[in-house]
This record gives C-alpha cells, structure tokens and sequence, in this order.
C-alpha cells in the first residue's frame, strides 16, 4: 500500500467527525430526512420524463434508475457509516483522491443541492397557485424560502421532528392519492401511446428513454442527503444504514404507484410538462369541483415542503463543511451561538436558489421550462457526486483496509461497480440531450475550480485540515 502524499494528509477529513454541530438525530428521524428529502420527486417533476419517453418508456428508465440508486445507497452507506462527516460526498472524496477530488465532490453536491430547492419551491407556489390564482407562484416559492430557512436557523432537533412529520403526511397523502383514482383506473389508459406515442415499442422509442433519464432520476434525487447529517446523528454507525435501506424501499415502492395510477387515471399526456400532475390526474377521475381535489392540493404541500425544507438541512451542512475545510470563505461555516446552526450557510444557499427563481431569462433555455432546466443541473450534479463516491468506495478499500468499516457494501464489488456503470451512462447521456445546460454546469465548475486554486493557504490553515485516522 503506498502512503498517502504530504498534500492529501493536509486537507483528508478525520474520520472522528468534528462536533461544532448538536448529535441529536435518532433513526426514525434520519428516516424520515431520507425519504423526505426525496419524496417531493413523486408529487413533481417527473412526469416530464412521460413527455419525452411516453408512459411504457419512461416505466423502464425509471426500473433502471430505482436499480442503479438501490446499488449506490447499499455502496453509498458504507462510507457514511466510515466517515460521519457534514460534507458527505466531499469528505469521501477528499480521503480517497485529495483535495482535488474533495473539490469536484463537493462542488457536484453543492450544484445538485442549491438547485434542487428552487424547482421544488415553484411546484409549491404552482400548488397554492391553484387554491389562491391571485398568488404568483414566484411569491409563494420566495416566501418558502424565507418561512423554512428561519425553521432550519432555529434548530436541527426542531427541524428533524418537523421533518418526520410532513414526510409522513406525504406518504399518508399519496396512499390517499391512488385510493382516490382507483374507480377511474384503466390500466389502457397507461399502455396507450406508451412508447413515445406508439403503441409498440420500436427504436423511435430508444432516444426518449435515454432523454428521460433526468426526472427518473428526480423520483430518487438527494436521498444521500442523510450523509450530511451523519455529524448530528446519535449513533451513526447503526442509524444511518436503516434510514437509508428503509428509505430507498419507500420510494421505490411509492414513485411506481404514482406513476402507475397517475398514467391509469386517463389521457396521461395532459400529464406530462406540467408541475401538478397529480390534482390534474385526480381532477380527471373526481372532477373539478371534488372535495378531494381540494385536500390534494392542501396535503399535496406536505410532500413539497418535506423535500424543500430538507434540502435546505442538506445544502446547509455542504455549504458548511466546504466553507470549514477551506473551500469556501470561511464565515460560511459560522454557527449560531444559540441555536447552534449554520445560519450563514443556510441563507447563503437561499439566496442562490431565489436569484435562480427569479432568473426566467436566463435558465429557460433550449426549449425547456424554467423548472425542467432547474432539474437538469441538479441532476447533473448528483451524477457527477455519484460517480465520484462509488471511484472514492473502490480506493479506500484498496488504500485504507484499515478503516474501521461498521457496515460493508453487499456483494461488492458487483453492486458499486453497477451504480458506476450506470451513473457513468447517465451522464453521457445527459451530456448529449442537454448540452446547453451541462456547458452551464461545467462553467459553474470551472469557475469553482479557479476560486479552488487561488484559496490553497485559505484551506491549510482550516480548521477541518487533520489526517485521516484509523479509528
């Protein structure tokens, strides 16, 4: 085994993680962030993939996708679990590679994190838009900012709890969801024009499978965001696999329900390039004027809000972890002497993601809608993370076998090996459908990368720059 260089015990996270942050999270909570973390990408978002794929087409990309992230969060576990550190991703990226590879990583991270709020908090002005038409949905996404930035400053205790508790309301409405559609449900409703508006599936089919590889991917986004929270867990080392393995079972379970019935409920492809499909998918079955059509749209919140407010918990911790290590500017990784949070770091990421809100001319490009090009560099972010944690997986055990390793992947190394694989496809393919997007996210990199480069005593002298250890 060959030593570590000079500059990688520099800048490598220790495993022991530091405890500037309160360890206050059990497992139910840790649950309840993973899944609700997630869970908003079965309300929304998702039924852009039927535009571009048709039902039966988008159906096998997302089969793909549910195997590719049940793989990677098996692989995924076993370096929270080894290393219970706020940056996640970064951090293992940092042990394995350097601070180069802690670069990449964490800049991925921070990408999929600050844009994935943005496109869920103008689903949830698209929803109240549909109780109050008066309320720009714009307004209504700025004023979720401000209410669940103020949340998540106040205390991570409060917001775990908060957490739990709309997520499963979330679940609990989504059940009621398909109980509802149930009269109207046609299974030839979901067959019809499935494959990219045919009926039988030919290699006209083949190019919106692989085009719609983005919002399958929305149904599983940021469930690694539990990693972020492994410095405030209890007993990571035996929360943090249960939370995970639970939670991919729930929303593997639930984004084929919804899909399913959604698709069953009538004519889908009024469906598709919209943000509420689901009210506009009971509206088809209940009607306009239905009781239930209202309590949807109402509890339709909770699964936002779940997402949304648990996002910010997971950009907060990223955008702290970097600006910790050195990577960011350091006041970044301020904590608030009451509350014991990383306020800065909480309004800093707002505040990115309401320019984005508010930037139409600049993200609606290439044919796409603001929200879908919001998604795509989200998404691009979290292939790019992906990729380098399963190539950080492979190196620790080759260089580290000394790393106490409380939980292992399974089968490995077939199951990381799978969730490269894919992750690696994935993102050729995104590259290729969405070009104008992956040159702004590559910008985005480049412009990072310039910053890493001029801050290299910045990040000596930080305050999270110890060895890695063997405990």
């Amino acid at each position: 085994m060959k030593p570590a260089s000079v500059s990688q015990a520099i800048e490598t996270p220790p495993i022991t993680a530091h405890h500037d942050l309160k360890q206050t999270l059990g497992t139910w909570q840790l649950w309840g962030i993973a899944v609700g973390l997630v869970i908003s990408g079965e309300y929304f978002g998702w039924s852009y993939g039927w535009a571009s794929a048709g039902t039966l087409g988008f159906l096998v990309t997302s089969l793909v996708i549910a195997a590719m992230y049940a793989t990677f969060i098996f692989s995924f576990t076993e370096l929270t679990c080894s290393i219970p550190h706020a940056g996640g991703p970064f951090a293992y990226a940092r042990a394995a590679f350097g601070p180069i590879g802690g670069y990449f990583a964490g800049a991925a991270t921070l990408v999929e994190f600050v844009f994935a709020p943005p496109a869920i908090a103008l689903a949830i002005g698209a929803y109240l838009n549909v109780q109050f038409p008066a309320l720009a949905p714009k307004h209504a996404a700025l004023g979720a900012y401000l209410v669940f930035m103020a949340l998540n400053i106040i205390g991570v205790q409060i917001a775990a709890a908060f957490e739990l508790l709309v997520t499963l309301l979330a679940i609990f409405e989504l059940l009621v969801f398909m109980a509802v559609v149930t009269p109207g449900f046609h299974f030839a409703n979901f067959l019809r024009g499935g494959w990219a508006g045919s009926d039988h599936l030919t290699l006209h089919a083949v190019p919106g499978i692989f085009a719609a590889i983005p919002f399958a991917i929305w149904f599983f986004l940021a469930i690694e965001g539990v990693a972020m929270a492994a410095e405030e867990a209890k007993d990571p080392k035996r929360s943090i696999p249960i939370a995970y393995i639970a939670g991919i079972v729930t929303l593997v379970a639930l984004a084929l329900g919804v899909m399913i019935f959604a698709g069953s409920a009538g004519d889908w492809t009024k469906l598709a390039n919209i943000n509420d499909p689901l009210p506009q998918a009971m509206k088809i079955v209940v009607g306009v004027r239905s009781g239930w059509l209202h309590m949807l749209v109402w509890l339709g919140l909770f699964g936002l809000i779940a997402s949304f407010h648990g996002i910010i918990l997971g950009y907060s911790r990223q955008i702290f972890a970097l600006a910790r290590a050195g990577y960011l500017p350091r006041f970044l990784a301020s904590i608030h002497p009451r509350f014991k949070t990383p306020w800065l770091a909480i309004l800093a990421g707002g505040a990115v993601g309401i320019a984005a809100i508010y930037s139409d001319q600049l993200i609606t490009f290439g044919g796409q809608t603001l929200t879908a090009n919001i998604v795509t560099m989200s998404v691009f972010g979290a292939i790019l993370m992906y990729i380098l944690s399963m190539l950080a997986l492979f190196r620790l055990r080759t260089t580290r076998p000394d790393l106490h390793r409380s939980y292992k992947a399974p089968l490995y190394p077939f199951f990381p090996a799978f969730a490269l694989i894919c992750s690696i496809l994935c993102m050729g393919t995104m590259l290729y459908y969405n070009r104008l997007v992956a040159l702004v996210f590559l910008g985005l990199l480049a412009a990072g990368f310039i910053y890493f480069l001029l801050t290299r005593r910045q990040r000596e002298h930080a305050a999270d720059s110890t060895p890695l250890s063997s405990s």
